[in-house]
């Protein structure tokens, strides 16, 4: 990829902290909008700056990280579509969504794509569960992981999330140059939706089996931590929805 100067929007330059790691109990909701688990791992995070690229390119943006949460599980699942439940070979219902990650390296004021890392991606089906976790242990299904190719590209076929209390409709994302090494560099952040799209794709069928969400994007104290720089640029294809997500790592 052609190297691009970085602009820097935010000369503050605010700094991530986060805690990484499963919180014991899976609960609803907190008070303040957010799941306890989840919020117990993000409670001194901060957002990130955002940059892009110069003039002409977009590809080069510092994005925030935000919580793992508590239902990461290291599946070891290489493969583009998600939604199959490698269990049974069932596939998961829901709106078609093809994400595509464009992961960039941010370096000395330059950007260039970041080839053979890996992006994992895992979250919740149309009526709110997630697999391997509480009542789901054993099944394998909207988990994945994909290796970035030359042009920093990683593909996934998956459905639009549904919701579960206390949260806003969301994807967890990881993004790591060395799984399983020590030494390897790791970014962990979320997706987020726009609420009039959310709320198209939950008027179907089996999104309207559980009613309107309870959490908005503007009531999720996650979000509220930089979600507004991760919010996924989603378009229609087809009878489903597609979207690129641009994200630079400062390595």
């Amino acid at each position: 990829m052609k190297k691009s100067t970085v602009e820097i929007h935010d000369p503050t330059r605010r700094k991530v902290i986060f805690l990484i790691g499963a919180a014991a109990g899976l609960s609803a909701c907190g008070g303040d909008g957010s799941s306890p688990t989840e919020a117990s791992s993000t409670s001194t995070s901060s957002s990130t700056s955002s940059s892009s690229a110069a003039t002409g390119s977009s590809t080069c943006v510092v994005r925030p990280q935000l919580t793992e949460g508590p239902y990461f599980v290291d599946e070891g699942l290489n493969r583009s579509d998600i939604r199959v439940d490698t269990s049974d070979g069932t596939t998961r219902p829901g709106v078609l969504l093809r994400l595509t990650f464009q992961v960039s390296r941010s370096s000395g004021g330059t950007c260039s794509a970041l080839s053979g890392a890996q992006v994992d991606v895992w979250h919740c089906d149309a009526l709110g569960g997630y697999s391997d976790v509480e009542n789901q242990v054993g099944r394998k299904y909207l988990r994945g992981h994909q290796v970035t190719d030359a042009s920093g590209l990683a593909n996934f076929t998956t459905i639009y999330p549904g919701w579960y209390t206390g949260r806003a409709v969301h994807i967890h994302f990881k993004i790591r140059t060395s799984p399983g090494a020590s030494s390897g560099y790791e970014f962990t952040s979320q997706l987020f939706f726009d609420e009039a799209l959310t709320d198209v794709v939950h008027a179907q069928a089996p999104y309207n089996q559980k009613g309107r969400r309870n959490t908005l994007n503007t009531t999720d104290g996650i979000y509220r931590q930089g979600g507004s720089q991760l919010v996924l640029p989603t378009a229609s294809e087809g009878s489903g929805y597609g979207a690129t997500f641009n994200i630079a790592l400062q390595i």
